[in-house]
């Protein structure tokens, strides 16, 4: 991709611009705004900070006296004007590589020091056409690629009679996934746009697949939009679609509120967790259904939880934690006996209950709402990894939140009211459901263990070893069900787990 151009008839088309690229940019990006004195690179850089605080009416002030101006925004910017700069060598003692360590860099007038930038910079020219500006956009193909798709989004938007919305980062996920809350010019409620494009394929792991295969993980929208239909027909509150676009991963929906189940420390609301379990209970009293038809003579098949995805997740302890963990790889060996443990486990499964799994069923994909009532109240996202499984998932998921600590007295608490309630709707086996529920968070934890690693080291996201000690702790309780004691015994000769903490 050489080069991007828009056409800007007006001063709100350039506004548009830069909040558009807010939502493009990243950390490390340097973006070179060139053009002759009016031709909207103030206006851009205003803007594109307004944007990124949040704040309509944020100060910028132009730093041409002082050169550069910073804000400690959602990503950090600091917004340098070299016109009265002397000499490019002064560059390094306004603290630009500091500055683009760690957030985005605008520079106006960057012709000052055009040898002193880095070569992998963005550069926006602007020149006057007409009574409005043209802007040609320039620069690495991975930056052109994430501007291409927020403009795409643009076009999205007005396609379907939302021309002039405005548009805010809402959140990212560990995923390639990203959302954004749209707001009209007519006032209507506020929007979310899940911007999912298509997965890429990842490497050949096993029997020519990729992970994401193997895993039977999402690879585009159609599972998300199946699944809410489902839900919803079933009378569970998942987002209504309001606008799809199946082949370019774009949807907009409705927006369930940003209220949650844990308070604002993080710390696990009972009453919330409670309702969540009931609510899963009612899922699982339910009969599974398996094709779902979304239109357009498309139809989602829910895969099944199965042999394959169950052990390709909980390969990740041994392809990525273990090596981060003892410096050094898993010996043919060890991956040989964790391998078998694992088949005797998935074999135990044989005949366990299985039903609709959300897979990802914890405290960020769960949503309050206090104006509603019962099980209403909560509501559902980030459903789209949806499989047929072992009920007890979706409970060890709930129960042993990745991202809150749930402690003893409640997670018993949960428990009771999952059980109580599936005894009150049919037969219900507590003893199998018990040593499934062991074996699923057994399974779940040696997961996210493997994931926050490979968050790190691969996708550059340190900041989930945060839950890394949270996750050793749901592990361990699982593995004192003695259904468990091969992965235990292998998980302390292995050097994962102390032989006290395992007790």
């Amino acid at each position: 991709m050489d080069q991007l151009e828009r056409s800007l008839k007006d001063e709100a088309a350039t506004i548009e611009l830069g909040e558009d690229l807010a939502l493009a940019l990243k950390a490390g990006d340097c973006v070179a705004l060139s053009g002759d004195l009016g031709a909207g690179k103030s206006t851009f850089a205003r803007a594109f900070l307004r944007a990124m605080a949040d704040d309509p009416t944020l100060e910028v002030p132009s730093p041409t006296f002082t050169l550069v101006q910073s804000y400690d925004l959602r990503i950090p910017v600091s917004h340098f004007d070299l016109y009265r700069l002397a000499d490019a060598s002064e560059l390094d003692e306004l603290g630009f590589d500091e500055a683009l360590s760690v957030g985005i860099c605008l520079v106006e007038w960057p012709e000052r020091a055009e040898e002193a930038l880095p070569a992998d910079r963005i550069t926006l020219t602007f020149s006057h056409e007409g009574e409005g500006r043209r802007v040609a956009l320039s620069g690495p193909d991975a930056a052109l690629a994430r501007i291409a798709r927020s403009l795409a989004i643009r076009n999205f938007l007005s396609r379907h009679g939302f021309a002039g919305a405005r548009r805010r980062h809402l959140s990212g996920d560990a995923s390639v996934r990203a959302y954004e809350k749209i707001e009209t010019p007519g006032g209507e409620p506020a929007m979310i746009l899940m911007d999912a494009p298509k997965h890429k394929h990842g490497p050949i792991l096993q029997d020519g697949k990729y992970y994401q295969q193997l895993a039977h993980l999402a690879e585009d929208v159609i599972p998300f939009v199946a699944i809410s239909e489902l839900l919803r027909r079933r009378g569970f509150a998942a987002p209504a679609i309001y606008v799809r676009d199946l082949d370019s991963g774009l949807l907009l929906i409705e927006d369930l509120g940003s209220e949650g189940i844990a308070d604002a420390d993080g710390k696990p609301i009972a009453e919330r967790y409670i309702e969540s379990a009931r609510l899963l209970a009612r899922l699982h009293a339910e009969p599974p259904e398996r094709d779902i038809a979304v239109g357009d003579g498309v139809t989602h098949h829910i895969p099944d939880f199965d042999r394959t995805a169950i052990k390709i997740e909980t390969s990740l302890l041994v392809d990525w934690y273990l090596p981060w963990k003892r410096g050094g790889a898993a010996s043919d060996a060890e991956r040989k006996d964790y391998a078998a443990i694992w088949d005797h486990l998935v074999d135990l499964l044989a005949t366990t209950e299985k039903n609709l799994l959300l897979r990802d069923f914890h405290s960020p994909n769960i949503l309050w709402r206090p104006e509603r009532e019962g099980l209403d109240r909560i509501g559902i996202i980030d459903f789209q990894d949806a499989m047929i499984g072992p009920t007890a998932y979706d409970v060890a998921s709930l129960v042993q939140d990745a991202r809150v600590t749930i402690d003893r007295d409640l997670a018993d608490r949960l428990m009771d009211a999952y059980m109580s309630e599936r005894k009150a709707s049919g037969a219900f086996d507590e003893v199998a459901f018990l040593r499934d529920w062991h074996l699923m968070s057994a399974q779940r934890n040696c997961k996210l263990a493997g994931i926050w690693v490979r968050l790190m080291q691969r996708d550059g996201k340190p900041g989930y070893l945060k839950h890394m000690p949270r996750t050793f702790a749901y592990l361990q309780y699982a593995l004192t069900h003695k259904a468990l004691t091969p992965l235990r015994d292998w998980c302390i000769k292995a050097g994962i787990l102390a032989p006290e903490s395992a007790n």
